[in-house]
């Protein structure tokens, strides 16, 4: 990720802060997928289209983890498995993420994000952040709820 976090963190910037904390591809597909889909475990995302590799996902979720954006817990129904959950910081992340799909859908030459969803997030931004959190609050997935798999 570029300059030293001390570096980012030292100049004051926000930006600078912000691209620290998730500016590599594979932070914010971790992200996208506990928002959109509710990927909890490890297994799940790298089950992801993207294949993101086991080594990186794993850097990717401790670097979440020490940024307070995740948390991790053992899993109540299997002592062995971790479930990550967003904090209230990842949760905060809802608006970028939002922002991010509508510039991707307009500007990408192929996208497979509905055309259902852009629309619903141009129609009802700050609905469609109370629904992604409703649904996070549930363990749900919102691209199920919404019939959008």
């Amino acid at each position: 990720m570029g300059k030293s976090k001390d570096n980012c963190r030292q100049s004051g910037c926000p930006v600078a802060y912000s691209l620290d904390v998730f500016g590599d591809k594979w932070t914010l597909v971790v992200i996208r997928d506990m928002l959109m889909v509710g990927k909890r475990h490890y297994g799940e995302f790298l089950e992801s289209p993207e294949r993101i590799a086991s080594n990186v996902l794993a850097d990717r979720l401790k670097r979440l983890e020490d940024a307070g954006i995740v948390s991790k817990e053992t899993d109540p129904s299997n002592q062995s498995k971790i479930i990550y959950n967003l904090t209230p910081k990842g949760v905060d992340l809802i608006p970028l993420i939002l922002e991010v799909v509508l510039w991707g859908a307009k500007h990408a030459t192929h996208t497979t994000t509905p055309l259902e969803f852009v629309r619903k997030i141009k129609k009802d931004r700050a609905g469609t952040i109370r629904e992604i959190v409703e649904c996070l609050k549930n363990n749900e997935s919102f691209v199920a709820k919404n019939k959008w798999v």
